[in-house]
């Protein structure tokens, strides 16, 4: 079984994670990270070399996060924790992240810099009603979310989403081949992605409203769930 988490790295639902991970008693928990991106975020920096680009996003996830009262990527630390609680091996199975952004940066059109530069610039007096309102339509439909994304910022979309989506699928397959149960704690917007190129595998999906919205105690969590059989 292959258990897919979406989750949102602004949010405070390291509690939720948790809970599906001791639940599951996985052999492999993979984390949405690098090598390099997570000891930038255990040390709680921004990689020091990473270009312009890639810390001007990074410090607006921070600004985001704060406006929910959160450190960036919190949920990605409790699943590591979570791993080492159940004994699982740790995977980290995402591309390098100074290298996606090196390339989507140079593949990107002056227009789409202009664009995604403007975009960062103006979200930084967006206030949270307006945030919460942008969450609740990706979450009422995440696929078309990622296709406006798509039309809008078509070389981003390819580098920050479908070839990390690819790399990703393909570890996640690898390990489930070689050590079976696993949880993959992945940012909600690859989840569509992954089950596609999943999609002869047993898969359980839990999206990130299903997190939100769980209710964590001391004896029981309550979720909704979407499990398919290849």
């Amino acid at each position: 079984m292959i258990t897919i988490v979406g989750v949102g790295h602004v949010f405070d639902i390291g509690d939720q994670v948790r809970s599906v991970i001791l639940q599951r008693n996985p052999s492999v928990v993979c984390v949405e990270l690098d090598r390099g991106r997570y000891e930038a975020l255990m040390a709680k920096d921004v990689r020091g070399s990473a270009p312009p680009v890639y810390r001007a996003m990074a410090l607006f996830q921070r600004w985001i996060a704060k406006k929910y009262g959160q450190d960036v990527g919190q949920e990605m630390v409790a699943a590591i924790e979570s791993a080492k609680e159940v004994g699982a091996k740790i995977a980290f199975i995402d591309l390098d992240s100074l290298l996606i952004f090196q390339r989507f940066w140079g593949l990107m059109s002056f227009k789409e810099k202009v664009k995604l530069g403007v975009a960062l610039l103006s979200s930084i007096f967006v206030p949270r009603k307006k945030v919460d309102k942008e969450i609740s339509k990706f979450e009422e439909n995440e696929q078309m979310y990622i296709e406006q994304f798509g039309k809008e910022f078509p070389a981003a979309k390819k580098i920050l989403i479908d070839d990390r989506n690819t790399y990703m699928a393909n570890a996640i397959g690898q390990l489930n081949e070689q050590f079976g149960s696993l949880v993959a704690v992945v940012g909600d917007g690859h989840v569509d992605g992954l089950s596609q190129l999943l999609g002869d595998k047993e898969l359980e999906i839990i999206r990130l409203k299903d997190l939100r919205s769980m209710e964590v105690d001391s004896s029981s969590v309550s979720f909704s769930y979407d499990v398919r059989s290849g």
